[in-house]
């Protein structure tokens, strides 16, 4: 696949999946009421479970078709599901690390990623708050 046509498919993918996100936020916020949706994270748990979902049913598809998936993959995988969820990827590669037998670098992994990215977050809004 051609570069220009790999980056389009991700694009297409990534905004589609940026509006679903923002729109399934919104009517689950209509269902259960701002003061649910503000005391747990209901909207983002159900976007990274849903994302982990169709990240393995995309998964299993392209590995059982044997077919050239290199389209969908970067249209439905990398796009629409890493701008709805890149909670989705972290669950492939976890999982990938799991089935090949290897539970220390996949603990190891799922343990520094979420502690990693929890740091950078608090960094990130130290840095705003000193420069405030």
């Amino acid at each position: 696949m051609a570069p220009l046509a790999a980056t389009v498919n991700v694009a297409l993918g990534g905004a589609a999946g940026a509006v679903l996100r923002y729109q399934l936020g919104r009517t689950m916020t209509r269902f259960i009421g701002p003061q649910a949706i503000t005391a747990f994270p209901w909207a983002t748990l159900t976007v990274n479970v849903l994302g982990g979902f169709a990240m393995g049913l995309l998964a299993g598809y392209l590995a059982r078709s044997g077919a050239s998936g290199e389209q969908w993959r970067l249209l439905i995988g990398v796009g629409l599901l890493g701008g709805f969820t890149t909670f989705s990827s972290f669950s492939l590669e976890l999982m990938l690390l799991i089935e090949r037998g290897q539970p220390a670098a996949a603990l190891s992994y799922a343990l520094i990623s979420v502690i990693a990215s929890l740091a950078g977050l608090y960094l990130g809004l130290i840095i705003t708050r000193i420069a405030a």
